[in-house]
Parts: C-alpha cells; sequence; structure tokens
C-alpha cells in the first residue's frame, strides 16, 4: 500500500508539473477522475483511497466493501457535494463523521446493513446541509429512522424504500421539518398514527406505494401534489370534508381492493387519477351501510354533507384510469365536471352500452379506451369527441356502430377495432345501385375519414373486403389479418395509392390475391405469412416494400420476374415453411445470395431436392446438385427411349416373321 502512495504521489507530482493547472489530475487505478468526480465504484475497496485530488465534488464508493465509516476509512473531503456508498456492507457509521462536509448535499447509503446501526441506538449526528438522502435496502424496522433523521434539518428528498417499516409514527419525521419529497415504497407499512405529515409543511410528494395499508379515511395533507397509495390494500379512500384549497395533482390508487369511487377534496387541482385494477362495480362514492361495514358512519357523514360525485370537482382533470375493475354501467352525468379531460381509459371493465351526449362533450378527450368490455352498443351524439384522436373498442361485442361513428370525429389517427363481429360497408359507387347510396345496415363505413391513419381489423369474421373500401380514407396502417375466408377484391385498396405504408394480411386462409401491390407507391410493410398462398401477387413495376414476410404458404416456384421487381427495395424476406422446389428455384436462390436482402428465418427455410426426399436448407442448395439431377434425368429418359426402341425391334421381329410364316402357308396351299 505504501508503494501505491508513493507511485501516486510521484505520478501527481509530474503531472502537476506537466499539465495545466485547470487539468484534473488522473486517478492512478483503482479509481477514475472525469472533471471533479471521482470514480471508485466496484473495486472491492475497505477504504477510500488516500491522497485523493483536491477540490473534488463528487466521489462514487459504491459496490465495495466497506463496513465501518470513520474518519480514517472515508478520509473526509469537505469539498463533495455528491457521496455514494450504496451496495457495501455498512454496520457502523462513526457518530459527526458527516459534520465536516459543510458542502454535501447528496448522501446516497442505500443497500447495505444499517439496521445493525440503528440497533446500537447511535445517531450519526448532524448531516447540516444534506438534502437528498437514500437509506433504503438496509432492513430499517420501525424506530430505527430517527438514528439518521433527527438532525437533518436542510433534507429535503428522502428515500425509505424496500425496509421493514410497519409503522409511520407521529414524530418520525420530526428532526426533518424541510422534506418535500418522501418515498416509503415496498415497505410493510399497516398504521400511519394521526398527525405524521403534519408537521412537514413544505412536503408535496409523498409515495406510500406497495405497503399494507387498509383505508385512508381522512386525508388531510393540503399542500400535497403527488400521493401513490398503489399497490396497498385500501378498501377505501376519504377526503376530510373541508373547504380548504387542495394542491393534490396527481393520486394514484391502483392495484387496491377499492370498492366505491373515491371521495377525493372538494376543491383540487386533481390532472392525474389512477383507480385501475380495483374492484369497482360502478362509480358511486358510498354504498349501503352494510356494504361499507367498518367505513359506515364516516360515508354517511360524507354523503350528508353533499360530498358526494355529483358535487365533487373535476374540472382540472386531464387523466382518469379505471381499467381492470367490474364496472357495468357509467351514467353520462359522470362527466358533467371533466371539462378538461384528455385520457380516458375504461377498458377491462363489463361495460355493456357507452354513450356520449349532447350534455358532456368530452371535447378535449384524445383518447378513449374502451377496449375488452362487452360493448354490444356505442353512441356519440353530434358534435361530440372533436378532438379524439385514438379509439380503442378491440374485445367487445360490436357488429354494427351508427353510420357516422367515425366520419363525424375530424381529428380520429388511430382505430382499434380487433376482436369483434364488424363488417365493411362498399364503397358509396356500389351501394348508389342498390341502397341509393346509403350504406346497408349491419356494416361499417370507412370511406371519407380524411384524418385516419391506423386501422386494426383483425379477428372480425370479415369475409369480403369490397372494391374503394377505404376510398378518401388516406390510411398508413391497414390490418385485417386473423380473418379466415377473407375475400379481397382486385380494386379493395384503391383508395390507398398515395398513403398506404404497412398491410397486413396474416393468416386469412388466402390461396389467391389478385391486387397489384406495385401499385401502392408508398407500400413498404407487407404481412402474408399463414396462408395459402401457391403463386405470389403480381408487381407490374419495381416495388417499394423494403419488407416482406411469405412464411408458411404453399409456394413450391417462386416467380422470378416478380422477385426481379422486388430487389431493388426489398431489405428483408421471410420465407420459412413453404415446400419450395430447390431446382426450380434457382434464380432465386442466386439472387438470395448477391443480394443484401435479410432473411431472418433461413433457418426455416427449406426446399425439396428430390422426390420423396427430406427438405435441405435453401444455403445447401448447390448449382450442380441440380445438374446432376438433370443428368440422371437425361440419362433415365435415354434408358427410357432405348427400352421401347428394343421393345419395338423385337415386336416388328415378331411381326415379320409371322408375316412370313403367312405367306409361306399360303404360297404352298396355292402349289396344291
Amino acid at each position: 500500500m505504501a508503494g501505491f502512495h508513493l507511485l501516486f504521489t510521484v505520478v501527481l507530482g509530474h503531472m502537476s508539473g506537466s499539465l495545466p493547472a485547470t487539468r484534473p489530475p488522473h486517478l492512478p487505478s483503482p479509481c477514475q477522475v472525469d472533471n471533479m468526480e471521482v470514480f471508485c465504484d466496484g473495486r472491492n475497496l475497505r477504504s477510500a483511497p488516500a491522497n485523493l485530488p483536491l477540490g473534488i465534488q463528487k466521489l462514487d464508493l459504491s459496490c465495495n466493501m466497506f463496513q465501518n465509516l470513520t474518519h480514517e476509512t472515508l478520509a473526509i473531503h469537505p469539498t463533495v457535494h455528491h457521496l455514494s456508498l450504496h451496495s457495501n456492507k455498512i454496520l457502523f457509521i462513526e457518530q459527526g463523521l458527516f459534520r465536516g462536509m459543510k458542502h454535501l448535499k447528496f448522501l446516497d447509503l442505500s443497500k447495505n446493513s444499517l439496521d445493525v446501526f440503528a440497533m446500537s441506538k447511535s445517531s450519526i449526528g448532524q448531516l447540516g446541509a444534506v438534502e437528498s438522502l437514500d437509506l433504503s435496502g438496509n432492513g430499517l424496522h420501525t424506530g430505527m429512522t430517527k438514528y439518521f433523521l433527527r438532525d437533518s434539518l436542510s433534507l429535503v428528498n428522502l428515500s425509505l424504500n424496500s425496509n421493514s417499516l410497519t409503522k409511520i409514527a407521529k414524530d418520525t419525521f420530526s428532526g426533518s421539518p424541510a422534506l418535500k419529497k418522501i418515498s416509503l415504497h415496498n415497505n410493510v407499512i399497516l398504521e400511519i398514527e394521526d398527525g405524521a405529515f403534519n408537521v412537514l409543511f413544505h412536503l408535496t410528494e409523498l409515495d406510500l406505494s406497495k405497503n399494507s395499508i387498509t383505508c385512508i379515511t381522512d386525508f388531510d395533507l393540503s399542500q400535497l401534489q403527488i400521493l401513490n397509495l398503489s399497490k396497498n390494500s385500501l378498501e377505501t379512500f376519504q377526503t376530510l370534508d373541508s373547504d380548504l384549497d387542495y394542491e393534490l395533482v396527481t393520486l394514484d390508487l391502483s392495484q387496491n381492493k377499492i370498492l366505491y369511487f373515491p371521495l377525493v377534496p372538494r376543491r383540487n387541482k386533481l390532472a392525474y387519477l389512477d383507480i385501475s385494477r380495483n374492484q369497482l362495480q360502478g362509480v358511486n362514492t358510498t354504498g349501503t351501510a352494510e356494504e361499507m361495514g367498518n367505513f359506515r358512519e364516516q360515508s354517511l357523514a360524507h354523503t350528508q354533507s353533499g360530498l358526494d360525485l355529483g358535487h365533487q370537482d373535476f374540472s382540472s382533470l386531464k387523466y382518469l384510469d379505471l381499467s381492470y375493475n367490474q364496472i357495468k354501467t357509467i351514467p353520462q352525468s359522470f362527466y358533467n365536471s371533466m371539462v378538461q379531460l384528455k385520457h380516458l381509459n375504461i377498458s377491462n371493465n363489463c361495460i355493456g352500452l357507452f354513450l356520449v351526449g349532447e350534455e358532456n362533450r368530452l371535447n378535449h378527450l384524445k383518447v378513449l379506451d374502451l377496449s375488452y368490455n362487452s360493448l354490444r352498443n356505442l353512441s356519440f351524439g353530434k358534435n361530440t369527441l372533436l378532438s379524439l384522436e385514438q379509439l380503442s373498442l378491440q374485445g367487445n361485442l360490436l357488429t354494427t356502430l351508427e353510420p357516422q361513428t367515425f366520419q363525424g370525429r375530424p381529428r380520429i389517427k388511430y382505430l382499434l377495432l380487433q376482436q369483434n363481429n364488424l363488417h365493411i360497408c362498399p364503397s358509396h359507387a356500389e351501394s348508389s345501385f342498390s341502397n341509393n347510396g346509403i350504406h346497408p345496415r349491419g356494416c361499417v363505413a370507412f370511406s371519407s375519414i380524411p384524418t385516419l391513419r391506423y386501422l386494426y381489423l383483425s379477428e372480425n369474421h370479415l369475409k369480403e373486403l369490397p372494391n374503394d373500401a377505404f376510398m378518401d380514407t388516406p390510411l398508413t396502417l391497414l390490418d385485417l389479418s386473423l380473418n379466415p375466408g377473407l375475400e379481397v377484391g382486385p380494386n379493395a385498396l384503391s383508395g390507398l395509392k398515395d398513403s398506404l405504408v404497412h398491410l397486413s394480411l396474416r393468416e386469412n386462409h388466402i390461396s389467391r390475391l389478385d391486387v397489384d401491390l406495385s401499385s401502392l407507391n408508398h407500400l413498404k410493410l407487407v404481412d402474408l405469412s399463414t396462408n395459402r398462398l401457391s403463386t405470389l401477387p403480381s408487381w407490374n413495376k419495381e416495388s417499394s416494400i423494403e419488407s416482406l414476410n411469405l412464411g408458411n404458404n404453399n409456394l413450391v416456384t417462386l416467380e422470378y420476374d416478380t422477385l426481379v421487381a422486388l430487389e431493388s427495395s426489398l431489405k428483408t424476406l421471410y420465407m420459412g415453411s413453404n415446400p419450395l422446389s430447390c431446382c426450380s428455384n434457382l434464380r432465386f436462390f442466386q439472387l438470395m445470395q448477391h443480394s443484401a436482402v435479410e432473411v431472418p428465418d433461413i433457418a426455416t427455410v427449406t426446399c425439396v431436392h428430390k422426390q420423396d426426399s427430406e427438405p435441405i436448407n435453401i444455403e445447401r442448395v448447390t448449382m450442380e446438385m441440380c445438374h446432376l439431377l438433370d443428368n440422371s434425368s437425361k440419362i433415365m429418359t435415354i434408358v427410357a427411349i432405348l427400352v421401347v426402341a428394343l421393345a419395338l425391334v423385337v415386336a416388328l421381329g415378331f411381326l415379320a416373321k409371322a408375316c412370313y410364316n403367312r405367306r409361306h402357308t399360303n404360297s404352298s396351299t396355292f402349289n396344291a
């Protein structure tokens, strides 16, 4: 070690004499210096290296073998702002160790064994300048935090994540009155004493997620802006009835056991509310006295005072997540005060009917997710949802929709309609002959939606894609996969000539596709996999396709001219699980070998070399194999010809002999 110190001193002396004074010195192994920040992490150190550069501002000693923090082992540097000691084995901290570090703002002691230190009932002393303290992952039990927080008057940010705290006592944070942010994620907190956070007048963010809290019946932290109570065992959340102005902006109650809609502060600034993955049966705030059980008196008091859903203020709400509950109906009045709502997620519930009427237009809403419900009816009033950009309706029971459901939404870009039972209306031109231009009942029109870019119609039991179905709807992506038996009209995609980029017709049992895909000028990604194609679609000119999936079809011979048309643009080709013929596709294999086209499933691209032979990978096919096969065929042909010729000669010989014998017999008879 002495040799190391001597070498370190010599190196520093040499560098200080040869380099400009403004350049930071370079520390020999095991540490690195970068702009007055010293990194000694993961070096198996038991103490800080001696003779560290003067004036350093950050010292990283994480992931080492420190056990005791003393003046000797830490080699205190008064200029350090940021000190990281996480993931060591610290059992002991000398009292007053950090007193001399007047500029220390950030102290990370996470993932150590500070519970052992706390059992000695000793304090680490003043943390006079420390603003951020991380004590997470130290096995701390209830009552142990006071030995670290007793004299932390400047502390603003505190992390106690992943400890073993079961209770937040009234005096837990009394020594840290300046706290603004507290994270108690992943403990086992069951109880919060009354007034535990009331001494923290500056507290704005509190994370109590992943604990064991069962109820909040008197929320009164009016200065709090962000509250995370997700992943607890909450059955109810209620605010004290008050006329105070609450600053609450974000409230996360997801993944609990809440039965009724929470009673949020009457006067709030709530913008984000997440109640997903609970047990909501509806959007009422209270149930019967029997249903509420232990919360009966509290619920009745709130109801009598008028603090029900109809009186709550949601005028600032922009994001509401009610997904993964058991909601069956939502009255239209529920949205009355949600005049700024932009994102509404009600997916994975049991809703059968969804209406948006004239009284609550939801005209700021951009994303509406109603997927995986039991929807049979959907109705949007005129001049409603005028800002809607994404509508998710997949996984429902929809068979038809009102004629202008999508046409009446002037900003719609995304339509997710998978897993329903919808049918596509023919174009206006085709309809006019039989129905005076009015679409027949039982179908959905997708023409004349000028803002629509992404349309997902997989798993809808579609049987026909009529011609001009998307006229005046400039789609970028069209997903028609998983509709077995789908018939695609030759002009079905004619309205997408200058817009379509991504087309999926996967798993539709298509045996022939009579669509000229090269007419789609911007088409780049095409998925035709898992069909019954025996021939490729025609390309009448050079294509723009970059990715083509032909896997799992019935392709035996690939038309070379079609492949040449693709060659200039194609970058990725999937060809696996096709019964290709080796010798009928030699030009294709050569094309693949000499082009930059990537075949990601090359391991499954095989061909048959001889009749009844095992398939071989196309990378093993050679010209000689097919020449030998041709020569063998020629020999077999010659042998067959010779055999036939010999048989003819023999037959002619027998015939000549028979004729001779007959003539001889006839001649003898005449002489007699």
